[in-house]
Parts: structure tokens; C-alpha cells; sequence
């Protein structure tokens, strides 16, 4: 996801409403790994302190999750989330140092509520 024209066009694909509508529906699917991250990535997208650089490769990467055409199709058994998962964990290792205990504490609570966790 290193060229621009490419991240130009999974940035099209994200929208608010399809990101919930993915992670709600495929949260199983996907895995508590790919869901707290991209959680994460989704409220450090929406906190009006977040540059404006950084929010355009978070939803470059969240428009790549959301979308059905991605390098590994999302239905494929066992594999088919590696590759939302590797460009997921690339951004979220760029904006690490922007994820603040308010977005991993929003995140966690959302965790618990689809994977019905108790802690």
C-alpha cells in the first residue's frame, strides 16, 4: 500500500458506515487480533486531535479492510484476513505513539461487547 494512487483509492472506500457495517458482521470471522486494531485505528481517525496526514493513511488502511477486492479475498478459509491484517498492523505501527488510553479503553469496551469478554 506504499503508492499513492493505490491508497488514493482504498481511502475512497472508507466511510464510517461501511467500517461499523464490516466489523459488525465479520468481527468472528476476522478475529480479535485484526478488530482491536482496526478499531484502535478507527478512533484515532475520528479524534479532531489526530493530524490530518496521519487520518489519511488510517482510512487508506480501514478502506482496505472494509474492501471486497483486496491481494487476499476476505472469504478465503484461514488466510483470507492476512493481508487486511498486514496493512492494518503497517499503519497502526506508523501512528502508534498517537493512540492514546482513551482509544485502547473505547476499543477494549467494544472488544468485550462482540466477543462478550469479561474483565
Amino acid at each position: 500500500m506504499s503508492d499513492k494512487l493505490e491508497n488514493k483509492q482504498y481511502e475512497q472506500e472508507y466511510s464510517e458506515d461501511s467500517f461499523w457495517d464490516k466489523v459488525k458482521n465479520f468481527a468472528l470471522t476476522a478475529g480479535e487480533d485484526i478488530i482491536g486494531h482496526a478499531l484502535q485505528l478507527y478512533y484515532v481517525g475520528v479524534d479532531p486531535n489526530t493530524k490530518k496526514s496521519d487520518k489519511l493513511k488510517i482510512y487508506g488502511a480501514l478502506g482496505y479492510f472494509i474492501s471486497m477486492i483486496d491481494a487476499i479475498p476476505d472469504i478465503t478459509p484461514i488466510v483470507g484476513y492476512a493481508d487486511d491484517l498486514g496493512v492494518v498492523m503497517l499503519i497502526y505501527s506508523s501512528i502508534k505513539s498517537q493512540i492514546t488510553e482513551e482509544h485502547r479503553r473505547k476499543s477494549s469496551e467494544k472488544l468485550r461487547q462482540w466477543f462478550l469478554k469479561k474483565s
